[in-house]
This record gives C-alpha cells, structure tokens and sequence, in this order.
C-alpha cells in the first residue's frame, strides 16, 4: 500500500519533512478492523509528533503519522463484533500504531464508530478525535451533567480551534451553560458565534476582557490554547471550588499553589489514555463517537470541517501541516484521498 511518513524530524519546509514509500498492507487481529482511508483531518498532534519522533536520530522505518479518519472497513479480526466487511466507519486511531496517512490502516473495533449516514467521509474525518477530547472534557473530566448548567457559566479558551469548534456546540446543545469562548480575530470570533457561543472575548488581557464583559469569574474552564499563557489568568478566572480542564501540555513548570485557596481543580485530558494504557472502559471511545454520530445524524450538532484539500502526497500534507503549525486555522482541515 502506499504510504506517508518520515525518518527524521524536519521543519516542514525541508524537501524530506514527508516522504512517500509503499508498504506492505497490514493484516487484522483479533479487534482490528482493516480501514481503506478515505479522508483525514490535521491535528496539532500530528505536526507535535512530526516535530519530535526523530529529532536526534534517523529511524529505520518510516513512522506513519495521522489521527483522525473516515473510511470503509476491508477486514475484521476474528475477535469483532461490533463492524462488519463494508461498514463506513471514523475514528481517531491510537497514538503508539501506524496513522491513517496511508491507503489503509488497522484500528481497533473499540476506539472505532459508524460514521454518520448524512455527512461525506471528508465531514466526517474533521470529527472524530476533537469530538473525542471535548466530550471527555466535559462530562467526564469536569463531570459535568447534560441539562445541567442553568445560570452557571463556562469559559472555552481556543473557540475557533477543532476543540473548541465541537465543545460549544455540545454545551450548547447539550447542557444549558452560558458559553463564553475567546476569539482573537474577525473571522475566529464570527466562527465562534455561528458555532453557538454566548459571549466572545479576546485572549489578549484575558482578565480585563472578562472584567469589561461583566465576568470577574466562571464556574469551569476549558483550555484549548495554551496553559503556560493563561495559567495566572485561569487562576483568577476560576471561581472558588471551580474546575479547570487543559489539553494543552506545560513547556514551563506551573505553580499549582495559586489554585489551593480557592479548593480549585485541575484536569487533565488526552483523548489517547484509554487506548495507550488499554483501560477497562476504553469501549467508551466507541460509545462516544456512536453517540456524536447520531448527533450529527439529527443535525442536533454539525461537522466542523472548514477547508479541504486533495491528494495523499507529500506536497499536500507540507501544505496542510505548515497551516496548522501557523496558528491561524479555524475548524478543522480534512484531505481526502
């Protein structure tokens, strides 16, 4: 099959930062579905992974990279129950196997769901691995109920991000929180707006922000952007027994002391810990996506797809990283194959 993928670390712009090569077409075990790809979505994970697996050395192998994708299942190991030869299937794969950025690739059944009759696999590949990470954000993390929220409010930091784009809508849609989202931009705060929030502000002096906009403090916060940045303002931010819930790792130690007076919590989330650890509950990711898919389905929720490119090959996906690493995307970037 042909595939995607690198031997070194390289900036995006050097000719090698993606080379194309054939492989040979993996085989299903036991819970493996055989997927042939048909899109994928760009995360900041894959240009993060692209930027480190192979900083100091050359690896042997190439390292396909690609978390989130739509396709059709070719083969079914002899363990599943769940799919069958010819299901439309998306998902967001799992961090230590191959990626999607390749004609076909092995997922397992449990991390996998059916892909929306009434979305294209281009809308459907924007979907899976932020739908993921919000939903475990917010009801699990936070523990946050649906129809809960009356008169509470929530602040997104990162709005116009895949993240971002997937969590207003579900607390819009799903709960009765008051949204408030940042937004640094005209285009980023008008996506948000049609997203669903309530209130933008800009992530510029994010304190006096929210003071201008009548908000000394927020019930939960959810950090989409960036921890080292807005760790002091999230701080301030925060009500007394808040919660806090980042995606975004720390390149500086933080000082969790300035939470203690307040008994505020800290929340971690990396949609990739069930499927890395193998948790007991890691049949959950597919209760989730079965649940977003049916969502999208009712149209209760739309896909945040908000450019797409075509063609698996290494121009494309320079293209498509170097746009992501930028800052300046706003939903998610799918290519279709």
């Amino acid at each position: 099959m042909k595939a995607l993928g690198i031997k070194r670390s390289h900036p995006i712009d050097h000719p090698d930062s993606f080379i194309e090569f054939d492989t040979e077409e993996p085989k299903p075990e036991e819970l493996d579905l055989l997927v042939r790809i048909k899109a994928v979505s760009v995360n900041p994970v894959d240009f993060k992974v692209r930027q480190n697996a192979a900083k100091d050395n050359e690896l042997e192998q190439p390292k396909i990279l690609g978390w989130d994708a739509a396709g059709i299942v070719e083969r079914v190991g002899n363990q599943v129950t769940k799919f069958k030869q010819g299901d439309e299937v998306y998902y967001a794969g799992e961090i230590d196997r191959p990626g999607c950025n390749a004609e076909f690739q092995l997922v397992n059944e449990n991390i996998t769901g059916h892909k929306p009759k009434n979305i294209s696999f281009e809308e459907a590949a924007a979907m899976p691995l932020t739908s993921l990470t919000a939903w475990e954000c917010i009801f699990e993390r936070l523990k946050i109920e649906e129809e809960s929220g009356k008169d509470q409010d929530i602040l997104i930091l990162g709005g116009a991000g895949g993240v971002g784009s997937i969590a207003i809508q579900l607390l819009k849609k799903l709960t009765k929180f008051n949204v408030i989202a940042t937004a640094s931009r005209n285009e980023t705060e008008a996506w948000c707006r049609d997203m669903g929030a309530d209130v933008i502000v800009n992530h510029k002096n994010l304190v006096e922000e929210m003071k201008a906009k009548g908000y000394e403090q927020v019930d939960y916060i959810l950090n989409f952007s960036d921890t080292d940045m807005h760790w002091d303002a999230m701080a301030d931010l925060i009500k007394p027994q808040g919660n806090i819930c980042s995606i975004v790792e720390t390149k500086n130690p933080v000082d969790l002391n300035i939470l203690k007076n307040k008994s505020a919590a800290f929340h971690w989330e990396l949609m990739f810990t069930r499927a890395k650890f193998e948790t007991p509950d890691m049949h959950k990711q597919h209760e989730i996506l079965e649940r977003i898919s049916k969502l999208l389905e009712e149209e209760t929720i739309e896909t945040t797809l908000n450019k797409t490119f075509n063609g698996l090959t290494p121009e494309i996906f320079k293209e498509v990283h170097s746009l992501q690493e930028s800052g300046s995307s706003i939903g998610k970037n799918v290519i279709s194959f």
